[in-house]
């Protein structure tokens, strides 16, 4: 990046608040559901998640809420938490369980 890019970007920045740039940041962070099935399970993108929406609610007022982001957040890190299945996906037929299309 160049001397003036890099300036007309910091002068961009300084008319954000800090709250505009927590949510910035935590919107980058969020995992956007094209992606949620490759990434719902790495443990430093969902810490990440979580910290930068832990960020928003501790400029917004809301320290309860930012400490549960936390502790979030550690849970991935420490391996404290992990995802749980998909409900959409995984369910194995338990032997001799009719089909859907079957009547019973």
């Amino acid at each position: 990046m160049t001397s003036a890019a890099q300036s007309s970007a910091r002068s961009h920045l300084d008319d954000l608040s800090d709250l505009e740039l927590a949510q910035a940041l935590a919107q980058r962070l969020a995992i956007q559901p094209k992606d949620w099935h490759r990434l719902n399970r790495d443990r430093t993108v969902r810490a990440q998640e979580q910290i930068g929406a832990a960020l928003v609610y501790l400029l917004s007022g809301s320290p309860e809420e930012a400490e549960a982001r936390l502790k979030q957040a550690i849970g991935w890190l420490d391996r404290s938490l992990s995802a749980p299945p998909c409900p959409t996906h995984g369910h194995r037929k338990q032997p001799g369980a009719p089909r859907a299309t079957e009547k019973g």
